[in-house]
């Protein structure tokens, strides 16, 4: 058995040495200053976050998928980024991809000893079709998961880039993969829950990742989510609104555009801004890789 003393993520924080001791005021307060470390851990890494983002734009263009792969709360995290994409971009459920430890099961109830197969992490990606095209993200706090380390394994015979998430340096997970995001947010307020800080920059870095790639992509128009889908009352007025935003229309207006668009924000924006019937805006945001701005500046400059 592995001892993880040695791990920062393990070690005790000596700002909370009396923490039952403390008034609820005085926790939380400690608990917020702790946080402000994990900021700073995100900034130090911002260069392999980018490259993780790039390479991962590359997948998603050659009709590749991101795939997040982790145990316990890693694991966790990977599927709440994962199925929030679909209704904010506009993909489908098997663009960005979500597997924990143990199946969908753990997600709420925790399976014990899965995180320590590493048969289990290669078998996993099996059953998901993994394929050379898709990038995949491995999360563990301890960087020492045995499942994320087989997992690797699998996907380096198959050619995938891997990128390693951890929050201890030099850990056993970032030496497996083509880029290593260490963060390294130091000893949590209660001892070696990693649900807290390390938790909290692990979901930073997932949501650099995810947003920037489906910018990549063409999913958004300056900084409007053009893709979102219009599935209940609040995101059909909340397209109404990005249309309103990105033409300079009205309700009326961009609620025709929208149904003219069957809902599509983007493709009823790209229709607005050039002035041409739906088909033509739909050729040329397919020509332009689903990017409205080279769309428009496309036909502005043919014009």
């Amino acid at each position: 058995m592995a001892d993880l003393k040695s791990l920062m993520t393990e070690t005790r924080n000596k700002n909370t040495m009396n923490l039952d001791e403390m008034t609820p005021y005085e926790i939380v307060s400690v608990m917020n200053g702790e946080d402000e470390k994990v900021v700073k851990a995100v900034y130090h890494v911002l260069p392999e976050i980018s490259r993780t983002i790039e390479l991962a734009i590359e997948s998603l263009t050659r009709k590749g998928r991101i795939i997040y792969i982790g145990a316990g709360t890693s694991g966790r995290l990977g599927i709440l980024d994962a199925v929030e994409c679909p209704p904010t971009f506009g993909v489908d459920y098997n663009t960005v991809v979500g597997v924990i430890a143990g199946g969908e099961a753990a997600f709420v109830k925790a399976k014990e000893g899965a995180e320590d197969s590493l048969e289990l992490g290669a078998e996993d990606l099996k059953k998901i079709s993994l394929k050379r095209e898709d990038i995949v993200i491995g999360l563990a706090a301890s960087g020492r998961t045995p499942y994320v380390i087989g997992a690797f394994r699998y996907a380096s015979e198959l050619g995938c880039r891997k990128v390693a998430i951890s929050c201890n340096d030099n850990s056993e997970i970032s030496k497996e993969a083509d880029i290593a995001i260490e963060l390294l947010t130091g000893p949590e307020v209660l001892t070696g829950s990693t649900r807290l800080k390390a938790g909290t920059a692990e979901k930073m870095v997932l949501n650099m990742i995810s947003t920037a790639s489906m910018v990549g992509i063409g999913k958004v128009y300056q900084n409007l989510m053009v893709d979102v889908r219009t599935t209940n009352e609040k995101l059909v007025n909340r397209a109404e609104n990005i249309v309103m935003e990105a033409v300079g229309c009205n309700r009326e207006e961009a609620r025709e555009a929208l149904k003219e668009a069957e809902g599509e924000a983007k493709l009823a924006i790209t229709k607005m801004l050039l002035n041409c019937d739906i088909e033509t805006a739909r050729a040329s945001l397919e020509q332009a890789g689903g990017k409205v701005k080279v769309a428009v500046s496309r036909q502005m400059t043919i014009k």
